[in-house]
């Protein structure tokens, strides 16, 4: 059985001081749930962040890193960095960083590699733009950039980390794929891992559905056999939404 994980990714919100008071109050609303919770928060946010979540269900993730272990590369973070502030995870490859700052499949595939050799969790992201859906190419992406994004581990490695599938058009516009069309896509990039590494490691690897997952959305998306938990963008800076998300088993 693959335990579900929620993820909620603040994007560039929040300040230290608003970071503890929303863990503080998220904390007990998910203190006896059966999933995974995570909170990817800025890197300013980090130390307020895992200094709250200590001692509670409530992991801390980070929302980028870089590839490399140190070096000139003014104003990023290294992997091992963050394990030292105290993140578990690292969101990689988001459409944002794809689409702003010129992420690429082998930029993310090389962080992947490094987050896994820092012992982070990496919660890489893959997914299409309505473009790219229109024309018919989305499961030939999302199964070409899963493969690159893995490319480099060993079969033992790849359970340990989650792809989240988050269709471009779906996120920050209130859009959602329905729950049959992320099924369909999350089973797709599935079959990209069993391709690469074996139907075993397939069914053991996490996919999280990441488009505008939300309170009156995540039940029905929940209840579909591929989805194994969400990536959560707006709903994730509430800890109300937030948790009715993470009890996803709640009918809205």
């Amino acid at each position: 059985m693959r335990k579900p994980i929620i993820a909620g990714n603040w994007k560039m919100n929040k300040t230290p001081e608003e970071t503890a008071a929303l863990i503080t109050a998220l904390t007990p609303m998910v203190s006896d749930v059966s999933c995974e919770v995570v909170v990817c928060v800025p890197f300013v946010d980090l130390y307020a962040a895992v200094r709250t979540a200590r001692g509670t269900s409530i992991c801390v993730g980070a929302q980028n890193m870089h590839f490399e272990a140190s070096g000139a590369y003014t104003g990023e973070i290294s992997a091992a960095m963050l394990k030292a502030a105290g993140a578990t995870h690292v969101i990689i490859g988001h459409s944002e960083r794809r689409q702003y700052f010129a992420e690429t499949d082998a930029a993310v595939n090389k962080k992947t590699l490094a987050a896994v050799t820092a012992g982070l969790v990496p919660i890489v992201c893959v997914g299409e733009t309505r473009e790219q859906r229109e024309a018919g190419h989305t499961d030939a992406l999302v199964a070409c950039q899963t493969k690159i994004a893995l490319t480099g581990l060993l079969p033992a490695q790849v359970p340990g980390i989650v792809i989240a599938y988050e269709p471009v058009w779906a996120i920050g516009t209130g859009l959602t794929a329905s729950d049959e069309q992320a099924n369909e896509t999350i089973g797709v990039i599935r079959k990209a891992i069993a391709e690469a590494f074996g139907q075993d490691v397939a069914a053991q690897t996490r996919i999280q559905y990441g488009g505008s997952m939300n309170p009156k959305n995540a039940y029905g998306l929940m209840r579909q056999p591929e989805i194994d938990g969400g990536l959560i963008g707006g709903a994730s800076l509430s800890a109300d939404d937030f948790a009715k998300v993470v009890h996803f088993e709640t009918a809205p």
